[in-house]
């Protein structure tokens, strides 16, 4: 991606994101869309937090695949760095290395600032907080002890890093679908926790457009660095 191209890509993604907020504040599709998980007769989400096969494969087990991707690369990158594969793709694994690390950071340190309610923690779906969106102030009378964690998505932060394999490729073809993954799994995720009510849909929203606005930075500082070494030489 060329270093216009890049800027450009970064200025619209600033954008969408900006979009994507302003447009959740003042709308109820998130309640709208969180409805169709939730049963009001029963008062359970469509799919239970406590169900072990869901929870293995879609939080567990995840999650521990995608530490070992970035174990994998580190590894790699330090004990195979004279491998001419390594030394080809070297920028795209330090570009996804970062990513895979800087992404669920910047997402959990977000998480904690915001203090934003879950699903699952307001009152109209049993539980205890009034639906305060991310831009709002609790009331006055609201007291509440413990920080909430809800906004943005935590858990799909790690699989919408994948989409810094993006950068790994040449062929656009390849890009498409190492982007395409990146989503995928990303999504699968987030669904999950939409579907136990941990997550809005914005809330998953948000965190993919982070997370690559967040890996079109981390690109942008390897194509600049890369840049100045060729004009010095």
């Amino acid at each position: 991606m060329m270093p216009k191209r890049i800027n450009i890509h970064i200025l619209f993604t600033v954008i969408c994101l900006i979009a994507v907020i302003i447009f959740f504040e003042f709308t109820s599709l998130d309640l709208y869309v969180e409805n169709y998980f939730y049963q009001m007769n029963t008062h359970t989400w469509i799919l239970n937090r406590n169900d072990a096969f869901t929870k293995f494969i879609f939080y567990i087990e995840i999650k521990k695949i995608l530490i070992f991707f970035a174990i994998a690369t580190l590894f790699s990158l330090i004990f195979f760095r004279k491998n001419e594969f390594i030394k080809k793709h070297k920028k795209g694994l330090m570009i996804f290395l970062l990513s895979s690390m800087v992404v669920p950071l910047a997402i959990g340190s977000l998480k904690y600032i915001t203090d934003t309610p879950c699903p699952k923690n307001l009152k109209y779906y049993g539980g205890t907080y009034p639906d305060v969106k991310v831009l709002e102030s609790y009331p006055k009378d609201f007291i509440h002890k413990n920080r909430v964690k809800c906004w943005p998505a935590g858990h799909a932060s790690g699989g919408f890093a994948l989409m810094a394999l993006f950068f790994l490729f040449n062929k656009r073809k390849n890009k498409i679908i190492a982007l395409g993954f990146g989503l995928f799994i990303g999504w699968s995720m987030g669904l999950y926790k939409m579907l136990i009510g941990d997550h809005f849909l914005s809330h998953t929203i948000v965190t993919m457009l982070l997370a690559w606005l967040i890996i079109l930075i981390i690109a942008k500082i390897f194509q600049r660095k890369e840049n100045e070494k060729s004009t010095q030489i």
